[in-house]
């Protein structure tokens, strides 16, 4: 029974707290690939542990709380859980997905599952009257991030998921940049949630972790059955570290967003600085959407330099912030995004969609906020070109 009512004491005590047996305030982690039965025809509730295992059981139980759904499933990465997810489609099924998203789902997309006879098309998903026309009857669903990676494009939910509904398709959202902290879009009534738990989940650049939550029982039993069938489960020891790594989520997102506004408005003043794309900031694409449907403008922000300032020798003049790919980690993080997390994004859809090669995302951490804008501004400076 829970004596709680909100996220950040959920975040702490939801799905299954602790250990009965031993009054450990921690799920222990079940290190185990199998588990004695008692007689022929009967077990404990545990047989094997890519069909189920009590430490991911927990992190599953957790997440599915966190979200507003019906059932968790967690997987050995993001992207392992998003083909998990497109595994619910058959031949000749077609899906629409946003004009920005990350690369490994549009390569996975256009890669893989292409292969099995199930297409998409890239759609501008902020455009509801547009998309609703988009509608086919070979459409199955519509797969969208909000805020998109890399250029922060927010996306209505709730427009999405009555597009969805209204043509009896399936809605999946990717709700790794904000997290269940920020932003419920169940609750805004999408069928699917994603996440790569890689990122502000795990929150220490630690692990690697995919996780989905399903609205309904139909759709957790057939995800249920590719979780089993498929095996790209997630250990006990990285169910752990994640479900400790969520724990913290509240307190350390308030402190990434705290930081990535005050990052977002040093580099819109900035002279050298051309675009700044933040959701956070009163003038920027969908402000007023994402204002409805999350708590804040999150802790991602992308931008461009002006063309008299070289990209290679601004990233190579930082010296606080990592250049990596990810995202979420306690550590700032940033990146290139057409040569490193989109790359696989052919150049002409890139450049049509705005990934351009001059942008730029981070990932702002948890550390002084002065110390980052000091290193961003002496990273500007120096790569400005006399």
């Amino acid at each position: 029974m829970k004596n709680y009512n909100d996220i950040e004491s959920a975040l702490i005590h939801g799905g299954i707290y602790g250990d009965e047996k031993t009054g450990a305030v921690n799920v222990p982690i079940y290190q185990t690939s199998t588990f004695e039965q008692p007689e022929l025809g009967h077990n404990t509730g545990w047989e094997y542990s890519r069909t189920g295992n009590p430490t991911r059981a927990a992190l599953e139980a957790l997440i599915a709380e966190l979200e507003g759904g019906t059932a968790g499933f967690a997987f050995g990465s993001g992207m392992a859980a998003i083909t998990a997810v497109l595994s619910l489609f058959h031949t000749g099924d077609k899906i629409l997905i946003s004009s920005n998203v990350y690369g490994g789902t549009f390569r996975v997309l256009d890669k893989i599952f292409s292969n099995f006879g199930i297409g998409y098309s890239i759609e501008d998903t902020t455009d509801l009257e547009a998309l609703d026309k988009k509608i086919t009857p070979d459409v199955k669903a519509i797969l969208i991030e909000t805020p998109a990676n890399p250029l922060l494009t927010i996306t209505d939910l709730e427009g999405i998921a009555d597009i969805a509904k209204r043509h009896n398709i399936l809605s999946i959202a990717d709700n790794t940049f904000m997290t269940p902290y920020l932003q419920r879009p169940i609750e805004q009534g999408i069928d699917i949630v994603v996440h790569s738990a890689t990122k502000y989940l795990g929150g220490h650049s630690d692990l690697v972790a995919g996780l989905v939550v399903v609205h309904d029982k139909n759709l957790s039993e057939r995800l249920a059955f590719i979780q089993n069938a498929t095996g790209g489960v997630l250990g006990p020891f990285d169910s752990f570290l994640l479900i400790r790594g969520i724990k913290t989520l509240g307190v350390r997102l308030d402190r990434h967003v705290e930081n990535a506004k005050k990052a977002a408005e040093f580099l819109k003043q900035h002279k050298a600085v051309k675009k700044v794309y933040y959701p956070g900031l009163p003038d920027a694409q969908g402000y007023e959407i994402n204002k409805k449907q999350a708590k804040n403008g999150g802790a991602m922000l992308s931008f461009e330099l002006y063309e008299n300032y070289d990209i290679k020798k601004f990233f190579s003049s930082l010296k606080l912030i990592a250049l990596a790919e990810s995202l979420g980690g306690a550590e700032s993080l940033i990146c290139h995004p057409a040569s490193m997390t989109h790359a696989s994004i052919p150049y002409e859809t890139r450049q049509k969609v705005g990934i351009t090669d001059g942008l730029i995302r981070l990932s702002v951490g948890i550390e002084s906020a002065d110390d980052i804008i000091a290193d961003l501004s002496r990273a500007i400076e120096e790569s400005e070109v006399k």
